[in-house]
């Protein structure tokens, strides 16, 4: 039994995403992975189906941010279709690697050789072209989002005509473009967050990014890495948002922080090995509530500590904005570790004077 089940697991792998196109339509690829919100094809984002081997592990194999639930695609087939009990999931499986597959049409091949949309190369490739953020669109963007000393370690830098496509159909646009560089626990280039703005200014509205229907979007192998500010020691920060953490990053620069872009992949990051303490910069939202839970879960299971450090309106850049510096520093002393109060709070006020 257990012969078939891994040899039928082997077989869909190998043939990844036509499963998932067939299992799960409601998803769409997204660089290596196909994205959907759960097992039972709910459209969303929480759950990760890797279409290629990696280091990261073989084809196949899922998992959801959300829930913590993982598996290989025998799984997606029982759930996706609520089967009941193995008979009726190989039966499946067998007919489904019966199916004829529809070729993609051949295309022709560039002139020149380029890196895949989406990839990690492009993204490094991009990251590459960018330049320092210092007296751009972008340093006036964060300033006006109440963040006037940016400590963002390098991993911030400034395109000023980033490539924006609405859809498929729509011709593509240029806009200015704060870009983010998501790395792994070593440090590689994966990814890239870009953030669009409007080269006209600050408005309430939008608060600085352009008019466009996305103004944000990542591109690269994303889930497990994030954004990283700072050289993680023993206690690290993290949370959702860029602008969030940057606005702790200005009441604790010295306290290293990651932003993960969402709340599936905060839920999903990788943690570093020699952590000892782990604040969770979360938003005040459900999302925020799901995954301190699977946080904590995760970390404890390691020996790591967990501490939540909570907004007072959505997010911390909003406690920001609204409240000023002083009352975010007054809040935080009242959520962190008596020791990494005089370790990062009272050492960057001294430092400040």
């Amino acid at each position: 039994m257990s012969g078939d089940v891994s040899e039928l697991a082997r077989r869909l792998a190998r043939e990844a995403e036509a499963v998932c196109r067939h299992y799960l339509p409601n998803g769409k690829r997204a660089g290596r992975y196909w994205v959907v919100g759960d097992v039972h094809n709910t459209p969303g984002r929480s759950l990760f189906v890797r279409l290629q081997e990696s280091s990261k592990g073989p084809a196949g194999k899922w998992t959801d941010a959300a829930t913590g639930e993982h598996g290989d695609l025998l799984d997606i087939i029982r759930e996706s279709l609520a089967l009941r009990g193995f008979r009726e999931v190989a039966g499946e499986a067998r007919r489904f690697l019966k199916l004829p597959r529809h070729e993609p049409q051949p295309v022709a091949k560039p002139l020149r050789s380029m890196a895949p949309a989406g990839s990690q190369e492009a993204a490094r490739r991009l990251f590459a072209m960018s330049g320092p953020i210092e007296g751009t669109v972008v340093e006036t963007y964060l300033q006006r989002r109440g963040i006037s000393q940016i400590h963002h370690g390098g991993s911030l830098r400034f395109h000023p005509r980033c490539y924006y496509r609405p859809d498929e159909h729509l011709p593509t646009e240029t806009w200015p473009a704060m870009i983010g560089s998501v790395t792994d626990l070593e440090g590689r280039i994966t990814g890239v967050h870009r953030t669009w703005l409007d080269p006209h200014g600050f408005d309430r509205v939008r608060l600085g990014k352009a008019p466009i229907d996305t103004p944000r979007r990542a591109m690269g192998d994303l889930l497990g890495n994030a954004v990283r500010f700072g050289v993680v020691d023993d206690v690290l920060a993290a949370g959702e948002g860029i602008e969030t953490m940057l606005s702790l990053r200005y009441v604790l620069p010295t306290l290293p922080m990651t932003a993960a872009l969402s709340a599936n992949h905060l839920s999903a990051m990788l943690l570093p090995s020699g952590l000892r303490r782990l604040y969770v910069a979360r938003d005040a939202d459900a999302a925020g509530d799901a995954v301190q839970a699977i946080l904590t879960q995760r970390a404890e299971a390691t020996g790591i500590e967990v501490i939540a450090l909570s907004p007072r309106l959505g997010d911390f850049n909003e406690d920001l904005h609204i409240f000023g510096l002083e009352a975010l520093r007054a809040a935080l002393l009242l959520q962190l570790v008596p020791e990494d109060v005089v370790r990062f709070l009272h050492s960057s006020m001294a430092t400040a004077e």
